[in-house]
């Protein structure tokens, strides 16, 4: 009895928005200010735009820079291998970094912070939005075999819905895709991501290549989320997103400079101290699955943190969907009484002439 209470509370959360996206039917419509009042936050859109930019500038920077200490190192050891090594970093920064980051940037995104003044286009936008994943989705299945993220039967609804001209069709049959195949392609991909950068880490051994990978692999990881959904977080959002980025490649540079495997083994004492190689190869072991560990935690961390955005802004512009923007006979009549009576006052007090 206790498990289905516990399974039933976990599954009401995830549901609640779609419940009041049904429940703004034709009888109970959420009225623009109504989801003003539960959904929307104040914030600087220009604002959140210029500091998604400077977030993604500082992290540029800081790979060029760990890039560049890489390129140094080599540099000392030999001049003609360190220039090789040089415009191999270069090449890597441009396809790396630049290019992701572009096609992040120029993804489009749900528009739900809104007012009464924009929700109408913002509802424009959603629907042209909405369009153009359904069309991107059904292209790639067609056009590339063994693709898998998507469910072949719902993409096949989606087709027919789209060329009806079915909205709630194709919402709904993108509601069922983003809860079923695409939430487990996302955990596939996060999950690879994750062990790729936990593998990268225990070969690397170095605290610099540690932290510019953490970059490389976060980045790629949501340039392929926003590919497979179709869309990308708000600017807002972003900037939470390319922050945990540089948190957690600066993370990956601390737990790199620590020498972790050094102090287990001052730990165990006698038992390895009459055998440096044992001890120096227990240390190694451990500096390198530890590094594997925590960056590759901190991978998942990214990649689950960037779902539960795209998910969220999802669920928000469906419900502004069902919002009804218009201003209802009621609310007109009272403003048109509100202006006779102040047109009323104005001409009592007014000068004589």
């Amino acid at each position: 009895m206790k498990r289905k209470q516990s399974e039933k509370s976990l599954i009401l959360p995830e549901k609640a928005a779609d419940k009041e996206a049904a429940a703004a039917g034709k009888n109970g419509k959420l009225t623009i200010y109504e989801y003003e009042q539960k959904y929307v936050k104040r914030q600087n859109v220009r604002g959140a735009r210029a500091l998604m930019r400077i977030v993604a500038t500082v992290i540029g920077i800081f790979l060029f820079a760990m890039l560049a200490l890489i390129f140094l190192d080599v540099y000392k050891i030999n001049e003609y291998v360190g220039y090789g090594v040089g415009g191999a970093c270069l090449i890597l920064y441009i396809f790396v970094f630049v290019v992701p980051l572009v096609k992040i940037m120029k993804s489009d995104y749900f528009v739900t912070n809104v007012n009464a003044l924009t929700a109408r286009e913002a509802q424009k936008h959603n629907r042209k939005l909405r369009h153009d994943i359904a069309e991107k989705i059904i292209d790639l299945t067609a056009k590339v075999e063994g693709v898998g993220w998507y469910d072949s039967a719902v993409v096949g609804r989606l087709a027919i819905a789209t060329k009806t001209g079915d909205e709630d069709g194709i919402r709904k049959c993108l509601t069922e895709l983003y809860s079923g195949s695409v939430k487990k392609s996302a955990k596939d991909l996060i999950f690879r991501s994750s062990l790729k950068c936990a593998t990268y880490s225990m070969v690397s051994q170095s605290a610099k290549l540690d932290s510019a990978l953490i970059v490389v692999v976060d980045l790629q990881l949501i340039k392929d989320l926003i590919f497979l959904y179709g869309f990308r977080p708000s600017d807002a959002k972003l900037v939470k997103i390319f922050g945990r980025i540089l948190t957690n490649s600066l993370t990956a540079y601390g737990v790199g400079s620590l020498n972790v495997g050094n102090t287990v083994v001052k730990t165990m004492g006698e038992a390895v101290r009459d055998i440096p190689i044992l001890g120096s190869a227990i240390a190694a072991l451990v500096d390198s699955s530890v590094q594997g560990l925590v960056n590759a935690t901190l991978t998942t961390v990214i990649g689950y943190q960037t779902i539960k955005y795209l998910n969220k802004e999802y669920k928000l512009q469906d419900i502004l969907d069902g919002v009804d923007v218009s201003e209802t006979p009621v609310e007109l009549e009272q403003a048109c009484e509100e202006l006779e009576t102040q047109l009323k006052k104005k001409k009592k007090y007014a000068p004589a002439v």
